[in-house]
Order: C-alpha cells, then sequence, then structure tokens
C-alpha cells in the first residue's frame, strides 16, 4: 500500500472524539512519511528476516509499506553462528569459531538478501538517489548492512567485494573478539582501535561505506573520531541509564552522552533501538538522546529481530511517527530523525 493509500484512508470511522484524534494523528504522521524519506538504520527485518532461519518471504515488503517505512539498513550478522547465552546470561560468543565459519555464514547471507531483491518486493539502494527514487515511487528498499566485520579475517580486500556485492553500511565489532577493535561487552583487548581497525575506516570512507560504531567501547569510538574524515553513525543503543527504558539487560550497551557527543562531532547520528515499554516511552528515549546531542544527530534504529520491543514489526512504524508528533517533537524534527540525519550521512558517506 503506497502512502497516498494510506492517506486516503487514515480518517476511517470516527465515532468518538478519540477516534477523530487517532485518526488526524495518523494524518500528520503520514504527511511527514510523504515529505520525507524515513530510514530505520539498524534492523535485522523482524522474525521472519535476515537473522531468522526463514527463507525470503513478503513479509519485510509488506510490513514497510503497511507501516508507510521507505528504507530499512538490513543488518546480516556474520558471528551469528557462534552466539549464544553466557554464564550471566548474557549475549556473547560461546565458541570460537572454524577456519573460514563466519565468512562462509556471510556470504550465505548476503545470497538471502539477494533472493529477497529478486523475488519479494524490495529494492536495493545503492546510491543517495536510489533512496529518493524508492521513495518517490512508494516502493520499500533496503540497504545491505552487516553488524560486525567478523568476516574479514584480516583481509581489507574483502571489503572491496562487500561492496560489489551491494552492502554500503557497516558495523565494525559486534560480540566476537576481532582484529579492528574492542566492544563494550567483551574483554579489552586492544585498548581500542588498532591500527588494522583505522585502515578499515579508511577504506570504508575511499569505497563508500557509511561507518556505524555501534558495540564499539567508548574509547574505540574516541579513537574512530580522530581516524575518520566523515560522518559516523551509531546506530542502535540509548543514553546511559536511560530512564525511559528502566531496568534493562542491556545497561552495558547503553552510551555515556560524552560518547554520544563524540559521534555527533564528526556530524554524525546516534540511533535509538525499540526496547522500551511502549511506543510513548521510545519517543522519550528519542528525547533523553535529542537533550544530549540535538535532533540533527539523532536516529531511530530499531534493532528489530524478533516479537521484542515495541515496533515489533513495520506496521508500527507510522505508529511511532504520531506518537513522536504527539510527544512534542515537530514534523521537520521527525522528519530528521526519522531519515533525514541518516539520509545526510549516507549522502557524505556514499554518494
Amino acid at each position: 500500500m503506497s502512502v497516498g493509500a494510506l492517506l486516503a484512508g487514515a480518517g476511517g470511522p470516527s465515532g468518538s472524539t478519540a477516534a477523530a484524534d487517532a485518526a488526524d494523528e495518523t494524518a500528520a504522521a503520514l504527511a511527514v512519511l510523504r515529505r520525507a524519506v524515513s530510514i530505520d538504520v539498524h534492523t535485522h527485518g523482524g522474525k521472519t528476516g535476515i537473522s531468522s532461519k526463514s527463507p525470503p518471504s513478503d513479509d519485510l515488503a509488506n510490513h514497510m509499506r503497511a507501516g508507510a517505512l521507505a528504507v530499512a539498513c538490513l543488518a546480516d550478522v556474520p558471528d551469528g553462528p557462534i552466539l549464544g547465552r553466557d554464564a550471566a546470561g548474557a549475549l556473547a560468543a560461546v565458541r570460537t569459531p572454524a577456519s573460514g565459519e563466519l565468512y562462509r555464514h556471510h556470504l550465505a547471507r548476503l545470497a538471502w538478501m539477494d533472493e529477497l531483491v529478486a523475488h519479494h518486493g524490495i529494492r536495493r539502494a545503492l546510491n543517495a538517489a536510489d533512496l529518493e527514487a524508492a521513495h518517490q515511487a512508494g516502493e520499500p528498499a533496503i540497504i545491505g548492512d552487516v553488524e560486525g566485520l567478523d568476516f574479514l579475517d584480516g583481509r581489507l580486500e574483502r571489503l572491496e567485494e562487500a561492496h560489489q556485492r551491494g552492502l554500503r553500511h557497516l558495523q565494525l565489532v559486534h560480540y566476537t573478539p576481532n582484529d579492528i577493535g574492542d566492544f563494550q561487552t567483551g574483554a579489552i583487548k586492544h585498548d581500542g582501535l588498532t591500527e588494522f581497525g583505522a585502515e578499515v575506516i579508511r577504506a570504508c570512507h575511499r569505497l563508500g561505506f557509511v561507518c556505524d560504531v555501534a558495540h564499539a567501547t567508548e574509547d574505540m569510538v574516541r579513537q574512530a573520531v580522530k581516524v575518520a574524515s566523515k560522518p559516523l553513525l551509531l546506530s542502535h543503543t540509548a543514553v546511559a541509564g536511560s530512564r525511559a527504558m528502566g531496568p534493562t539487560p542491556l545497561t552495558g550497551r547503553q552510551v555515556t552522552p560524552d560518547h554520544a557527543r563524540a559521534i555527533a562531532e564528526t556530524g554524525g547520528s546516534v540511533g535509538i533501538w525499540h526496547f522500551f515499554p511502549d511506543l510513548d516511552a521510545y519517543v522519550t528515549g528519542l528525547k533523553e538522546m535529542a537533550d544530549i546531542v540535538g535532533t540533527d544527530h539523532v536516529s531511530i534504529g530499531t534493532d528489530q529481530f524478533d516479537s521484542r520491543g515495541c515496533v515489533a514489526d513495520y506496521t508500527r512504524w507510522v505508529h511511532l511517527m504520531a506518537a513522536m508528533l504527539r510527544g512534542g517533537f515537530t514534523a521537520e524534527e521527525t522528519a530528521k530523525i526519522a531519515g533525514g540525519n541518516y539520509l545526510r550521512i549516507f549522502k557524505a558517506a556514499v554518494g
């Protein structure tokens, strides 16, 4: 369903003031989505997405159309096969991968992405013009993304292969120790960013990738900022001690105000995940970050994986926009956070 069709049906029956108000909120949200490209800056596509055992299907495209989401940064997880729960119940690498295992898994997930694009109603965006064209056509698009460069195995040339395969967004670290840098929930091995990690950042800039430092330690991020010549992204997190989230096992993945400001200083953006009790709390979580770095440096990175979180599928996207407007963000601010800030980064990094 196109945004225009959604707008035409937004009013619906309104036998009460509450129903009329809800219809007005939906119409206002859809007006924002019609004007501006909206982008989830980090997702796995939900419970039937790229990180599931399900084959590619029409689910992602159908949900994006229903919720009027234009673009999803769809993240393959190379270290997925070796992840599990550690003794404390936290997500972690629970075994050492076999030689070449993570690279092979990565290639299999790229093939999954190819199948999704070829047969299931999703465009692949390779540049900013593709994003804007998909939005204008009302056709959902993905940006190929990888969560953790564990598939490199020290081979920088695999970045060129990744670019040739249609990826345009790369996250440096995840849950598995690698030779790029330290991650927030693991033991410190490198005191931040390695020299190889610096080479990777420079190669990302040269080849045309968005460079994502989610999961990286604050020390690694500060060192990455010194290397970077283009805006950096931190795609999915929340403010440390977020009152909107409340008690959470994700504390180790939250970021301090100074951590977030380091990203903003590059002209980049910090994405906020959807692990909040409801959409109104999610909006408060977005405000918590905006109060630190400003609305020019906040994005939405749901980290949508399964049914957990308040945006369990993209039929909820338009309702998140309505909640943002209801919660005090202006239409202009909503458009920036919902996609405009990432589009600025993407244009600078990819073209």
